[in-house]
């Protein structure tokens, strides 16, 4: 890519914010001033839409966002959603009846309606959400897989994240895609061909800017597919082992303000 990156692309979660999930005020004014001179700068998340809105309010001006892991693409500004991607419900039956055979005690929850609202089987264990009015256990095992999803979630229990998600992979492959950002052995799957990069590319594609011309951050498995598409990839140093592997470049880590770091010394601004 050229000296000077047409559009800044960073993941959120471990990357973007500290380990407190706020974004330091060194980070906010920098994507504020590149912003303002004219380079765009898109949040690219496993987080769903409704997840979003805390970390708008610790910036300068929301940020357009790829959401669910490529799945969705957002605009904040119009509260409007350029771009959906979901499991159909015939993909998500197939899905789930495989993993159930595969994983015995595995249980389920989906996002949908463009990911501003979740439905989850009864035992599935709500980790953390800060919109308990856009989530509720499904009334009917039949509801769980009624409506298209951007996102189906799996968990079994306390797993090795690397391992679950390989099994997870294996047992959906040609069907769907199967990632993962957790340490804790959650596994997010996708419509076939749905990842961070495929989503970044289509929002890419719509304003001229090349895959040659993107700086992307990362720092876990999710964002593989994005920084190994963009023109350069940067992993923050608290990064995944895979993130690592893939990066052009590393910076500092997340609570360091790795990207804010590494901006400035693109930008020229401090």
């Amino acid at each position: 890519m050229g000296e000077t990156p047409r559009l800044i692309a960073t993941d959120i979660d471990g990357t973007l914010i500290r380990d407190d999930h706020t974004v330091s005020p060194r980070t906010a004014d920098v994507l504020a001033r590149i912003s303002a001179r004219g380079t765009p700068v898109v949040l690219v998340t496993g987080r769903p839409v409704r997840w979003l809105k805390m970390v708008y309010e610790q910036l300068a001006e929301p940020l357009p966002a790829v959401c669910a892991n490529g799945a969705v693409v957002y605009d904040p500004v119009d509260d409007e959603v350029l771009r959906a991607d979901p499991l159909a419900p015939h993909h998500l039956a197939e899905v789930a009846r495989r993993l159930r055979a595969e994983v015995p005690g595995i249980s389920f929850a989906v996002e949908i309606l463009d990911s501003r609202e979740m439905r989850h089987e009864a035992h599935y264990p709500l980790r953390w959400d800060v919109d308990p009015a856009g989530i509720r256990p499904i009334e009917t095992p039949e509801e769980l897989l009624s409506v298209p999803a951007v996102k189906l979630l799996a968990r079994a229990g306390e797993q090795d994240p690397d391992a679950f998600v390989e099994l997870i992979a294996a047992a959906v492959v040609g069907l769907a895609e199967a990632t993962h950002s957790s340490s804790s052995g959650l596994v997010e799957i996708s419509a076939a061909g749905v990842t961070k990069a495929a989503g970044l590319d289509w929002y890419c594609d719509r304003l001229g800017v090349s895959a040659a011309d993107v700086l992307a951050f990362g720092d876990m498995p999710n964002d593989v597919p994005m920084l190994s598409w963009a023109g350069r990839g940067v992993a923050v140093a608290n990064a995944h082992p895979a993130v690592l592997a893939v990066a052009d470049e590393v910076t500092t880590t997340n609570s360091e303000d790795g990207v804010a770091a590494y901006l400035e010394k693109v930008f020229g601004v401090d």
